[in-house]
């Protein structure tokens, strides 16, 4: 088990624990009621901690290397039905952006969504979860099949930003997440999107136009990094939880700007400590919301999906 810095205190009651246990394992006294006073202990440090978490405490818990990935979800939720699909019929397969079909019950659904890596190895290969190109015209193509079928599209964003290298605007980047976005606002399918992870800038956009935009309690949904909105402000990272305050990057600042429609909410200290609980918490409200969709006509399901982002950034002076 990996701790972050903010939950040490949760780390030495956890060892405490398991010292107390051992001792009453190996000798004959009774250590009953002082185990039962550290779990006390424990749990009141784990709410007392993780109900006041930081926007970047919030940031550092969405990047634990525990926590589940698109294809951790995939697998809860499909089991053995999920068929991937491969590449974007013109340049390769990106390793970044996975997609392909998947039942969840006897709903078919179309999942799409970017994969990071456990390790040094399968990071790279992943791309550390940025996409390049021709991800996002995969994740197009896919979006047409399932338009073309009747199949409602479920994309999962979970990437630090679209791929920023020479090659990528070379193959042109910027317009491949444009046409995504341009897209998925007319797509005559259901598109409900959920935030996983981190959900930075294009990267995230180019999936993430959705009739139902989801967002897990401890994800963060950006234009900017914290790290990158700190460097260009400052020239320096040491500002990053300055920004992330700044940025309103929470669940909970984005649902008040109804930039999302829901939270979904994560076991206490995190979705990478209970991911069983986690799957089950993401599978009911795709359900539920699908449930919602599913007998809107495609001209109801085009206009409000359009009307949902033309609001947005709306004001009254």
């Amino acid at each position: 088990m990996e701790y972050l810095d903010f939950e040490l205190p949760i780390k030495e009651l956890e060892e405490q624990l398991t010292k107390c246990v051992a001792i009453g394992h190996e000798s004959d006294i009774d250590v009953t009621e002082t185990c039962q006073q550290i779990e006390k202990k424990l749990e009141d440090t784990k709410k007392d901690i993780y109900k006041n978490l930081s926007a970047w405490q919030r940031v550092q818990l969405s990047r634990h290397p525990n926590r589940p990935y698109t294809l951790d979800y995939i697998e809860a939720l499909c089991g053995d039905s999920f068929l991937e699909l491969h590449g974007d019929r013109n340049v390769k397969d990106d390793k970044a952006m996975i997609g392909g079909l998947g039942k969840i019950g006897d709903q078919s659904y179309m999942f799409i969504g970017q994969q990071k890596g456990y390790n040094t190895k399968t990071r790279q290969y992943r791309n550390f979860g940025m996409a390049n190109p021709e991800g996002y015209r995969k994740a197009l193509r896919l979006m047409k099949s399932a338009e073309k079928f009747g199949i409602p599209v479920v994309t999962l964003i979970d990437t630090p930003g679209a791929y920023p290298g020479l090659e990528a605007e070379e193959r042109g980047q910027g317009e491949a997440i444009a046409r995504n976005i341009l897209e998925m606002t007319r797509l005559k399918v259901p598109i409900i999107t959920v935030i996983i992870g981190e959900g930075a800038s294009g990267g995230a956009l180019g999936i993430g136009v959705g009739d139902s935009v989801l967002m897990l309690e401890n994800s963060w949904y950006s234009v900017i990094s914290p790290e990158n909105c700190s460097s260009i402000l400052w020239r320096s990272w040491e500002h990053k939880e300055k920004a992330a305050e700044a940025l309103k990057l929470t669940a909970t600042d984005a649902m008040k700007i109804k930039v999302i429609d829901e939270i979904i909410k994560e076991p206490l200290g995190g979705a990478h400590t209970d991911r069983e609980g986690t799957f089950i918490a993401v599978r009911d409200a795709i359900v539920a919301n699908y449930d919602k969709l599913k007998n809107l006509s495609q001209e109801d399901l085009v206009s409000s999906r359009m009307d949902k982002y033309s609001k947005m950034g709306e004001f009254k002076g």
